[in-house]
């Protein structure tokens, strides 16, 4: 049994790095010698070079058909956490007053966590020593961390979770103040009308319950109709800065975005305008529209699927799983494929590449992490007019409530066999995955879609989670390894 003493200090040391590395990022980009353009650059090699080699490098080893079956429990859990933020935030969102321009990204700040550098950065520090086995188990948990990515990667991008920001942005501006009073309103609903009514029907009175859909219903979001936007990425907001902070987009991804709002299909209106056309021209401009429809949907989504993170997993898995195929980069046990000159497997060159270039991406992303964080800032004058009930709110449930749920899951799970009680690795990843705060990669999304390049309603909401994460993340270490070990 490990001391409290010592669990604490395995809980902080890989911090500490986090720390010094993001550090020296906020310290470059106040300096002004790390601008935008060049964050941006060092974006685009995390994402389409450095993290696909990560993953290479770990799942192609990791990885067989012995525990592979860890894949579904690390899907299940990712798939649950993200629920499990959504909730919270509209809880949030229910609660304490929100801007009319972050009622959706709030949903998406409470959802997507920041799966990259952090919790790779901190894993593979705990992993890599006592009381873990050292390289194996460290090899392992990135392998296991690529489940977290794969699931963000699709689920973020393919699946629309980044078009909710767009939604923010859709029909007129609503004042601060109207919105307030719609959040008192439904306070009042919720904290006095409604236990009112329920302590009524209670004493058998069977009062029914109203609710004034006027006064007490928040706004409804109108369906999208967004103009088309171009924002210069050479913008010092960008939010390519962020790079590894979180899986974010590359130039593909990005288009994307434009192309989920300018890819509108053509409304059929031939038939009504030229009727002398006849039935079978409006068959076919219904039948045109409808290919325009289902090509607008499957382009993005095919786009997004093929980025480099996703391909770099989904092929490392295929290769991983195959004995002769993983024979040729790694040695494998009952399997021979005559060897290259030297004795090794005869593409053992290329796996000796990726690591070599996989070892770049957590430094490089924790620096840009440190940058993007430098370039958030919220106006002096107004700290005061800030939803600072629904900022501190998401901060708590994004660092507190969120990893005692994610530690009561994780143990469900573990009693119901489903997450293996001799895989310490799987557990404390799974459990680590609870405490992460909100995805950087979403200042990027709303800077495009905003059409100003700012987004200063999700700044005011990152700086505190990742004030917090800080204790809350050594915390949840320490108890996780008391419970394992």
């Amino acid at each position: 049994m490990l001391s409290a003493g010592h669990l604490i200090w395995i809980s902080c040391r890989p911090l500490f790095r986090l720390i010094i590395c993001a550090g020296c990022g906020f310290a470059i980009t106040k300096a002004d010698i790390f601008p935008a353009v060049a964050a941006r650059g060092t974006g685009q090699i995390l994402l389409n070079i450095t993290l696909p080699s990560l993953m290479f490098s770990k799942i192609v080893p990791a990885f067989t058909s012995q525990n592979i079956s860890a894949l579904g429990p690390l899907v299940l859990v990712a798939l649950l956490y993200e629920g499990l933020g959504i909730v919270l935030a509209w809880l949030v969102s229910q609660i304490f007053w929100v801007p009319h321009r972050f009622r959706w990204g709030i949903l998406v700040a409470g959802g997507w966590g920041n799966y990259g550098d952090i919790p790779t950065a901190v894993v593979m520090s705990i992993t890599g020593a006592a009381p873990f086995n050292g390289t194996d188990d460290q090899t392992l948990s990135v392998a296991y961390i690529s489940g977290f990515l794969l699931v963000y990667m699709l689920t973020f991008f393919p699946m629309g979770g980044s078009h909710l920001v767009g939604l923010d942005y859709v029909g007129p501006d609503v004042e601060p103040e109207e919105v307030q009073a719609a959040a008192r309103r439904r306070r009042k609903l919720i904290f006095m009308t409604w236990p009112m009514k329920l302590v009524e029907l209670l004493r058998g009175r069977h009062a029914p319950l109203r609710e004034d859909t006027e006064d007490t219903e928040p706004e409804k979001p109108q369906r999208p109709h967004v103009a088309s936007k171009h924002v210069s990425f050479d913008h010092p907001g960008s939010g390519w800065q962020s790079g590894l902070a979180s899986p974010a987009l590359t130039s593909t991804a990005v288009e994307d975005v434009q192309h989920a709002v300018d890819d509108r299909p053509a409304t059929p209106i031939l038939a009504p305008i030229l009727p002398t056309l006849g039935s079978h021209a409006a068959v076919n401009s219904t039948s045109l529209g409808r290919r325009k429809t289902l090509y607008a949907k499957i382009k993005p989504f095919l786009r997004n699927l093929f980025l480099p993170g996703s391909v770099s997993i989904i092929v490392s898995f295929v290769i991983a799983l195959v004995p002769d195929l993983k024979a040729l980069f790694v040695e494998v046990d009952g399997t021979h494929i005559p060897p290259a000159p030297d004795g090794d497997p005869p593409l053992a060159f290329i796996f000796d590449a990726a690591t070599f270039i996989g070892a770049a991406s957590v430094p490089m992303g924790l620096v840009c992490l440190g940058s993007a964080l430098a370039r958030l800032s919220i106006p002096r004058g107004a700290w005061k007019s800030l939803p600072s009930g629904a900022i501190l709110g998401l901060a708590i449930a994004k660092t507190l409530i969120s990893p005692v749920l994610g530690v009561l899951i994780c143990n469900g799970l573990i009693s119901a066999n489903i997450i293996s009680k001799n895989d310490k690795v799987l557990q404390f990843v799974c459990i680590f995955f609870s405490c992460l705060p909100t995805s950087t990669t979403q200042v990027f999304i709303t800077q495009v879609y905003s059409g100003t390049g700012s987004a200063e309603h999700l700044s005011a909401f990152l700086i505190p989670q990742y004030i917090l994460m800080l204790p809350a993340m050594t915390g949840l270490t320490a108890y996780t390894l008391r419970t394992i070990f």
